[in-house]
């Protein structure tokens, strides 16, 4: 039987990358003690990896596919197949940055005031090229964790560290004076993988159901039943995705409508229908939009 080799992410974006996939309809059972989780597809087995890594295997062959950052695909200077971009983080579901930050009362404020410092990062290798390229000659060593109390125990002279929302480097003091990038969760391929037609096929159907899977985050259906008499002016309220589905009921003057909306229009719409003479308003959650 044909088999595509999935990687799943470590860490963060773990239980984050389980939960889509089981709204995208793949149940991934972890164990505790091993790196093999079961998943409930004949065709899929997965391994457990770290995102730093996850390029590295996947362009090796040790692994077909599997969810990584674009930060790390760049880090590790990766040749793979990028499938699919997966707007999602464990918090926020916004790309991350990677920033260049320094103490608050640094004299540094440019990134010519780094020539000669030393910045502590676990994203060695693309910060040493980008210095590179920027002829600024610094010390960049590799930070194990806990990087923003490298450079307040003044072990380093600036960090380049991932942040969403900068609560952490506000909370230590720091403050940002470069962005080096923004990178996202991408579902990736290796290229022999994706030159074979089958397991092509099996990857881009992954992709479309996880995709289909985050479009549905937000998103709600809408239903109700509408006299005849009112129907044109409650469907004029209707925000939807095409347009709003009106079908007769049986052997009446009514009608069932229903639509799929930002789930953050429901509360402000539910009750201008009420009062159009909408009723029996049902609002349902959707696990996929394709």
């Amino acid at each position: 039987m044909n088999v595509v080799k999935l990687g799943i992410p470590k860490g963060s974006l773990e239980k984050a990358t389980i939960e889509l996939f089981a709204k995208s309809g793949w149940k991934i059972k972890l164990s505790s003690r091993n790196y093999f989780p079961e998943i409930d597809d004949p065709e899929l087995s997965c391994s457990i990896c770290r995102p730093q890594e996850m390029s590295r295997y996947i362009e090796n062959g040790i692994l077909d596919a599997g969810i990584t950052g674009k930060d790390w695909i760049q880090e590790n200077e990766s040749d793979v197949v990028v499938v699919e971009d997966l707007i999602y983080s464990k918090v926020s579901r916004k790309p991350t940055r990677w920033v260049i930050a320094v103490p608050g009362d640094s004299d540094i404020k440019t990134l010519e005031d780094l020539e000669g410092k030393k910045i502590s990062t676990e994203l060695v290798g693309y910060t040493k090229r980008f210095f590179a390229e920027k002829n600024i000659n610094v010390d960049i060593e590799f930070s194990w964790g806990a990087t923003e109390a490298k450079v307040v125990s003044k072990l380093a002279d600036a960090i380049v560290e991932v942040t969403e929302t900068e609560s952490t480097i506000r909370a230590h003091g720091l403050k940002i004076i470069y962005e080096l990038m923004t990178s996202n969760t991408r579902f990736i391929a290796n290229k022999q993988a994706w030159a074979d037609p089958w397991k092509r096929e099996k990857i881009e159907n992954i992709a479309m159901l996880l995709q289909g899977a985050l479009r549905a985050e937000n998103i709600v259906g809408l239903k109700m039943n509408v006299p005849k008499e009112k129907l044109n002016a409650v469907i004029g309220m209707l925000p939807s995705m095409n347009a709003p589905t009106v079908a007769p009921l049986y052997q009446t003057q009514w009608f069932s409508v229903e639509t799929v909306i930002s789930e953050h229009e429901v509360r402000d719409l539910v009750p201008g229908l009420l009062k159009a003479g909408a009723e029996g308003i049902v609002e349902y959650a959707l696990n996929k939009v394709l």
